[in-house]
Formats: structure tokens, sequence, C-alpha cells
């Protein structure tokens, strides 16, 4: 009885369990059905907006700023050659790589035995011809003598022979004596005609000495000059470089013991491409003297000198193009020949030209414009100069309308966009401020960088030299002041 209870309520529970089954999957169906039943509506497709960038064309007079790369070069270098064969005798003392030299110091002696044997002998040959001198003018001075001699005797001869004649004439004497006063006569000329002879020759004895002596004396003043020339001294004040000459060291004519360098007289040598070179010339065709500001970039920290483009190189060299040009450094402190830096030249003005970043301009020069309802338009300018992330465009249509900063190929004519203003994007890049340290301020940098033994020497030296200038850029005394007399790597 028990069991057959159980079996009716597990088969009513099994029933029950397949109806709702039934019900559930009637429901699915009906559900399915209603679904397929029903149309979709239509879907609204959406406008996409892109994000860009865009910058406000604001036209005024703007200075390019042209850079180049260049070579720091001496304008005063001095060689040191040895002007005779020897050996040297003696070096002055820190006759070394980088030692300083004044103006008039003798550097290298050599030895001077030979040069000062030459001289003598040279001396001794210059008396002799001063003797010859003395004798031929005594010569000369005798037969002036002896020609006043010759005359007055030729005189007094005429004087009787014209006696005669007249005694002749009135038959008081003889034609044997008148012929003997006449023939008397004659040889006191012809004697006359013979010391003048004399005396042309002690003339020309007299010039001949003097000739000599002329020689005698040039032949010493070069064997002078050989001897001072075994000397080598600095004519200028500077630097030693390239030394290469030690004390008892034979060396020949003409060889390169050292070299002088003026460091107050340094330049900069770069080259500009013949685009760049018209932009510097003026009406006439010369280079006009722009001002230039020179960099050298030495662990994060750099050394600027004004300086004036000064000339060009007359020729361009094999294999090369463009032009050479060389700026004058003003303030050279720092600065050394071969180092390899950055010169910025400031070009003439430009009137009405904009300052925008090089990537909103295409290679044709166009321009998308932000147009009504944020929409792009197209437009064109006129690109007038390219200077590293920046160009200078002129387009007097589009003053005080936005375009976009940096194009890409999601972009184009028609395209809607959510401008991004950046006021900075078009900002004329500033020139490193420059600031004038008091004493004390000054003072206390340069002790910090001189106490400073991780600095390298280079390093320090140029920083030291810099510090030392009327106006320090503001970059290196904040880098100087947070980092503790070291300063930071990178840009």
């Amino acid at each position: 009885m028990r069991f057959l209870t159980r079996s009716l309520v597990a088969l009513f529970l099994g029933a029950m369990a397949l109806g709702l089954l039934a019900v559930a999957g009637g429901m699915v169906r009906s559900t399915l059905e209603a679904r397929a039943a029903r149309q979709d509506p239509p879907r609204v497709a959406r406008e996409r907006v892109f994000a860009a960038r865009v910058v406000t064309v604001e036209p005024g007079a703007v200075a390019p700023v042209l850079s180049a790369f260049g070579e720091v070069v001496s304008r005063r270098t001095l060689e040191l050659r040895a002007t005779a064969a020897g050996r040297i005798l003696t070096l002055a003392d820190g006759f070394e790589e980088g030692a300083p030299v004044s103006a008039g110091q003798v550097l290298v002696r050599l030895d001077p035995a030979d040069a000062e044997a030459a001289r003598d002998l040279v001396r001794a040959d210059l008396a002799r011809a001063e003797d010859e001198l003395a004798d031929a003018r005594r010569a000369l001075e005798l037969s002036h003598l002896d020609r006043a001699e010759a005359e007055s005797q030729a005189d007094i001869r005429r004087r009787a022979f014209e006696r005669q004649q007249g005694l002749a004439e009135r038959g008081v004497g003889t034609a044997a004596t008148v012929e003997d006063a006449e023939l008397a006569y004659a040889a006191a000329r012809a004697s006359v005609i013979a010391r003048r002879q004399a005396e042309a020759a002690a003339q020309a004895r007299v010039a001949t000495a003097e000739t000599a002596l002329d020689r005698q004396r040039i032949t010493l003043d070069e064997a002078e000059r050989r001897v001072a020339d075994t000397t080598v001294t600095a004519s200028f004040d500077g630097v030693l470089s390239d030394t290469n000459a030690v004390a008892g060291g034979q060396v020949s004519m003409n060889e390169r013991l050292a070299s002088v360098i003026d460091p107050d007289a340094l330049e900069v040598s770069f080259r500009l491409s013949t685009a760049q070179y018209l932009r510097l010339l003026d009406a006439r065709g010369a280079l006009v003297p722009a001002r230039a500001e020179i960099g050298l970039e030495m662990g994060g920290a750099e050394i600027t000198s004004p300086g004036t483009l000064t000339r060009v190189a007359p020729s361009v060299g094999a294999g090369q193009s463009g032009r050479l040009v060389y700026a004058a450094i003003d303030a050279p402190r720092g600065f050394r020949p071969g180092d390899f830096v950055t010169v910025r030249i400031t070009e003439p003005v430009l009137p009405d030209v904009a300052m925008v970043p090089a990537a909103a301009v295409d290679s044709t020069g166009g321009v998308l414009v932000l147009g009504d309802d944020d929409r792009l338009e197209a437009a064109r300018v006129e690109v007038v100069r390219r200077q590293g992330d920046t160009v200078l465009i002129r387009a007097p249509a589009l003053t005080g309308r936005d375009i976009v900063a940096a194009r890409n190929p999601l972009l184009g004519v028609g395209i809607r966009v959510r401008p991004q203003r950046d006021q900075s994007a078009a900002a004329i890049p500033e020139a490193p401020e420059l600031v004038v340290l008091d004493p004390d301020r000054r003072a206390a940098l340069i002790a910090r960088v001189s106490a400073n033994t991780m600095m390298p020497e280079g390093v320090r030296s140029r920083i030291l030299a810099q510090l030392e200038q009327e106006q320090v850029p503001a970059r290196l005394i904040e880098r100087l002041e947070q980092g503790g007399g070291r300063p930071r790597q990178g840009g």
C-alpha cells in the first residue's frame, strides 16, 4: 500500500515537470516567432568627429634664424720654424702644449757658433773694404794735386810760347826759339791729359771701393740676421700648439717647431647652401654684417658668444657645394680651435609673415583651414622660409583664422573636427634668457664649480669662462644651483 502511494506521487511529479517544460517551450517559440515577425527599425548613421590641434594665423614682422654647424678656427696663428739647420741649444721654460707665451719671448735658441763665425769673417772683410776705400780716396786727392800742378806748368809754357811769338814778330827772336817754346807747350798739354786720365782712374777706384764696401755691409747685415735667426721668438701673446722640439735635438732648415695661437682672435667657419647664402647678401651682392650667436654644447650646458659675419671664401673647394662663410667670435673665452659649434644667424626682418608648425603645411603649400561648423577647408599659402620645426608663411586671406597644426591621413576637406587650441604652438621661440649676476652670486657659482672634483677639467674651464662673462644664460645658472655645481646630462 505504501509502495503504491509513493509510485503515484512520483508519477504525478514527473507529469507536472513535463507539463512545465512544454509550457516553457511554447513561450520560447512564441517569443522567437514574434521577434521574427517584428520588422527592424532603420539605423541612423552618426558622423565621426576627430580631435585636431589648430593654430591661429597671426602675421607680423619676423626675423628668421638660420642655423648651421661650423668649426672654430684661429684668425691669428704663427708657425715657429727653424730658419737654419743646427742643434737646439735651449728651450724656453714651459715649452709645451697649451703653455702661454708673451710677445718677444725667446722660445727656441739654436747653436749660433757657425753663424757667429761667418759674421766675424764678414766683419774682417768689411774692415778691409773700408781700408781700400780710404786708400782710394787718398790717391784721388793726390791725383787732384798732380793735375793742378800739370795745368799750372802748361799755363806757364803757354805764356812762354806766346812771348816768343811776340819777340819773333818784332824781329828780336829766332824761329828756333819759337819752335822750342811751342814744343814745350805741347809737352805740357800732354802732361795735363795724362794727369786727368790718372785722376779719372783714381775716381773709378774710389767708386769701386765704395761699391765693395756697400756689398760687405749687406753681407754683414745678412750674417747678423743669420745670427739673429738662431733665436725663435713669439711675435704676439698666445698659447703654444703642436710643439715638436726637444733640447739638444738636431733640426733641419724650415723644420716646424711649434705654433702660437692667439686665443682672443677666433672665428668660426661654416658652410651654407647657395640659397641660404643669397639671403645674406645686400643689394650690391656683398655679404651683410649680420649678427650671429655661436653656441658650444657641453654636457647639458652651453657656452654662447655673439658674433658677426665677416667674409666668405673666394672659391668653392673641389667636391664641395654652397659657400664657406666666416664669422668673428666677439667673446672667445671658453672656445678653442677645432670646437664643433652651432651658429644661429639672425636674417633681415620679413614683414607680414606668420610662423606656424612645419607639419601644418604640405609639400605644395596646402593647409587645412577651420571653417563653419568646425569643418575643414582647403587653402593655399606662400611658403617664405622653412627653419627647423617651423615654417614662415604669407597668407593675407587667412589672417586670424585657425589652421590644422599637424596634418594626418584622417583629416581632409569637409571633415568635422573638435579643435584643440594651443597658444604656444605658433609662438616664436625666444632666445636664451641672459642674466646679469651680482658679484656675490657670481663668486658663489665660481667657487661651487671650482670645488667640484667630479667635473672634467675641460668642462670646468669652459663653465668658468661662461660665468666670467657679463651676461650668463639663466639655464646654466639654474642647473648649477640645483645640481650642486655639476651640470645635468641631457637637454
